[in-house]
């Protein structure tokens, strides 16, 4: 495994099961969950996961500030999993109003990432592959989370993409 390892791909393709497969191997796991239970179906997902999720994951819950929490994992881990980055480019968008604190958050992110003397599964969503979405929030969400990835990907050594539960190799 990379030490940054990107996994992308589409709603149910397999990025999160891969992520922690990948982990497996490494002794200290951390698994960075970013989604809100701000209404009653992310509430049931959210508890999915926390119940299914192998238990020698230790699990920290942050929507909006990831990057510090790499930081304070410097020394402590061997391995993390960040699921996932779409959930925070959501959350990042309902609390800034402007892009540029975002991409500035995607920037750190993508230095705490290459700084870290861990390593790191990041997950998020391909989202760019389809038509261009009518309504204006969509389309800074889609170009938020695009040049996130972008960011993410050029520090990673490993990015991969899902397809039906199959991780195809892109760089």
């Amino acid at each position: 495994m990379a030490r940054i390892t990107l996994i992308t791909g589409g709603a149910r393709s397999g990025k999160s099961t891969h992520a922690l497969k990948l982990a497996q191997t490494h002794q200290r796991k951390f698994f960075i969950a970013t989604g809100e239970a701000l209404d009653d179906e992310m509430t049931a997902r959210i508890a999915f996961h926390r119940e299914t999720r192998p238990p020698e994951f230790q699990t920290i819950e942050e929507p909006e500030h990831v990057a510090r929490e790499i930081e304070a994992l410097d020394g402590h881990a061997d391995v993390v999993v960040v699921d996932c980055l779409t959930l925070w480019m959501s959350n990042l968008i309902r609390v800034h109003i402007g892009d540029e604190p975002i991409l500035s958050a995607a920037d750190a992110l993508a230095t705490a990432l290459a700084k870290a003397s861990f390593a790191s599964v990041v997950v998020t969503d391909e989202v760019g592959m389809g038509i261009v979405p009518m309504h204006p929030m969509e389309r800074r969400f889609r170009d938020l989370l695009g040049w996130t990835n972008q960011k993410i990907a050029s520090v990673a050594g490993e990015v991969l993409l899902m397809v039906a539960g199959y991780p195809v190799r892109v760089k």
